[in-house]
């Protein structure tokens, strides 16, 4: 029988506090919402003493989260204890999280106390507490710096006490994962009623081990994880619940252990946190990054073609993600050039594979990373790509004044043609040229993404800016480069409009020899 392991969230508290600016109560609601979808077992809402707005907060969470258990963290103080009782009331069932700091650093330097007094602190706090829950956890802070003796000793008490959980928090990310494990490992041989409680664990990644630690801990025994979603927390931040919710999942069959959580809520749920914490989730960040089910080298793209287990532990569609991305670049086989041209609705009697896939190795070392429009253009137009750009900017002006208003004058060749076009916008001198591009030339866009970055230091750095438009529900890259930021701007822009209209030429093109 698989035991089960309680999943217990700290992104409202832990995470919340690393963030550079405070959540409203609403955004801290929307988050709960998306945990509780997910199936959090317990989590951590708030420090209700820390504000007034923190204690509303969790007073609010608590109306209205029914399905996971709500927690609030505490100090071993009974004003502390007092607020978060009081702040939780309107929850059905609520837990009171108290810690106390138990290695000798924290007790000397920072609470200046003897061991024993903070024993009795401890004891005195959880009696305090299960006056008003029965739910009681306790976390020995700095544990991972804890002499064995003296955790085992505090661990004993507290159960004694009534701690109905107990946490060995790894504080400040300094134990590897046999070190930790060997803690926990430890505890389960000399604390003699240790089976009255459960095991927690909170691990910090100030070594990049907590997830590792935590994994190590569920070995040795502990019953329940905390962390946080994404990884956030103070420094280095908490153990990634998303990561060590999958390692468990993945190895389920050795460790013997489940979770309640819905595996396809995990995604959503992640993002919805980046987005309110505007907390960007590395791109290299396991399970959830944008890299994560990337393939860019073309071995790895024919064994995921061949069989998505070759080069993916996890099923994408198991965390909500319906799709693996495969980036074309010079790395990538005919497979999966192959791939994407039938993803896009063409037949392999639609185009010369060997042709197409020469071509394109010949434009991804120019470029970089092919696009759609750019293996329709090889594959049904080739010679466009070797005549001159059809948009040319051939001069603008831009001015802005205090009022908030820009005015973007341009002269725009267009082939033949020469278009002049002007436009005043309160957004912006980038915004007013766009939309004087755009009158330019009639293309319906939707500016989906536009990044800055630098390519050097100094007054004379390079502004680098990459954008990608949408237009009739395609997406076209564009990329402008210069030391002005509004001229690199209108470049990217005129050259994701020479993709489009390079695409326009391919479906004409597609079109005649359809006839035929």
């Amino acid at each position: 029988m698989k035991k089960k392991i309680i999943i217990f969230d700290t992104t409202l508290r832990d995470g919340e506090q690393a963030l550079q600016a405070s959540l409203t109560s609403n955004e801290k609601l929307q988050i709960a919402l998306a945990l509780e979808q997910m199936r959090v077992d317990v989590m951590e809402v708030g420090f209700p003493i820390s504000s007034p707005g923190d204690f509303e907060s969790v007073q609010s969470i608590s109306k209205i989260i029914k399905n996971s258990r709500i927690c609030s963290l505490a100090r071993c103080l009974p004003q502390d204890i007092d607020a978060a009782a009081k702040a939780m009331k309107p929850a059905t069932d609520f837990r009171i999280h108290l810690f106390l700091g138990t290695s000798k650093l924290h007790t000397s330097s920072k609470l200046k106390k003897s061991f024993n007094e903070i024993t009795d602190m401890a004891i005195a706090s959880i009696k305090r507490a299960k006056r008003y829950t029965d739910d009681v956890e306790f976390s020995c802070e700095d544990a991972g710096r804890t002499s064995l003796k003296k955790l085992c000793q505090i661990v004993e008490a507290v159960i004694d006490a009534g701690a109905t959980t107990v946490n060995i928090p790894d504080t400040v990310g300094y134990t590897t994962p046999t070190q930790f494990k060997n803690i926990i490992s430890t505890l389960f041989e000399r604390v003699k009623n240790i089976h009255q409680t459960i095991i927690s664990v909170h691990c910090h990644n100030d070594l990049g081990m907590a997830v590792g630690n935590s994994i190590s801990a569920i070995e040795a025994g502990a019953g329940q994880i905390e962390g946080a979603m994404n990884g956030l927390g103070e420094r280095a931040g908490n153990a990634a619940l998303e990561e060590v919710i999958l390692a468990l999942k993945v190895h389920e069959n050795i460790l013997r252990t489940r979770t309640n959580i819905n595996l396809k809520e995990i995604y959503k749920t992640s993002k919805i946190i980046s987005q309110f914490c505007n907390m960007p989730i590395p791109s290299n960040k396991a399970i959830i990054g944008k890299n994560a089910f990337s393939h860019s080298s073309g071995i790895h793209q024919d064994g995921v073609l061949k069989n998505r287990e070759n080069y993916e532990i996890i099923n994408p569609k198991n965390i909500g993600l319906n799709h693996c991305q495969f980036n074309l670049t010079s790395r990538s086989g005919r497979a999966a050039v192959k791939h994407r041209m039938k993803e896009m609705g063409y037949q392999k009697n639609d185009f010369n594979l060997n042709e197409l896939y020469t071509d394109f190795l010949k434009l991804a070392d120019k470029k970089g990373q092919i696009f759609d429009y750019d293996l329709e253009a090889l594959a049904f137009f080739k010679r466009q790509q070797n005549t001159e750009e059809y948009y040319k900017l051939e001069y603008f002006d831009v001015q802005s004044k205090l009022s908030g208003l820009s005015v973007a004058s341009i002269v725009l060749i267009c082939g033949s043609q020469t278009n002049i076009q002007k436009a005043t916008t309160s957004n912006g001198p980038v915004d007013a040229i766009y939309q004087a591009l755009n009158k330019a030339t009639l293309y319906p866009l939707v500016l989906k993404k536009f990044s800055l970055t630098a390519n050097s230091e100094g007054k004379d750095a390079l502004g680098k800016v990459d954008i990608v438009v949408q237009y009739k529900n395609r997406n076209f890259h564009g990329v402008g480069l210069a030391t002005d930021i509004i001229e690199a701007s209108a470049q990217a822009m005129v050259n994701a409009l020479n993709y489009i209209w390079k695409s326009t030429q391919v479906d004409k093109e597609i079109k005649r020899l359809n006839k035929q």
